[in-house]
């Protein structure tokens, strides 16, 4: 179920150019990341764009928008999360490793478009 606290080092990359994770005191500069314990996305507005970053060694990068509708958690997802939860998305999950089933024999992966389709948020600018 989505969580972005277990594990794997991650990171939010908003459009204003600010990061939301776990500063690292061995970053170039440890005050560019906010603290994701003590700031929310509640400073995002409807309809914002930003990345999530999932395991900084992969790299999974997701693009998420910030619905226009406030939602009942209750009647969309069943319960009422103690954290944000993303409830509506399309496109396949991929599997972390790669794998493209559970015998994964010669079949290729698609090409990357290394974000060339994407809007010009986090990492994404950054690659171009």
């Amino acid at each position: 179920s989505a969580r972005w606290d277990r594990a794997h080092l991650h990171q939010f990359w908003l459009a204003d150019g600010h990061r939301i994770g776990e500063p690292d005191d061995d970053d170039d500069d440890p005050a560019s990341v906010l603290d994701d314990r003590q700031t929310k996305l509640d400073r995002l507005k409807a309809g914002e764009q930003f990345v999530y970053e999932f395991d900084f060694g992969d790299s999974w990068l997701h693009l998420c928008t910030v619905g226009r509708q406030r939602v009942d958690p209750e009647q969309t997802l069943g319960i009422v999360p103690p954290h944000p939860s993303p409830y509506l998305g399309w496109g396949s999950i991929p599997d972390q490793y790669g794998r493209e089933s559970d015998d994964d024999g010669a079949g290729g992966l698609p090409v990357d478009p290394k974000g060339a389709d994407l809007p010009r948020i986090g990492p994404w600018d950054v690659q171009r």
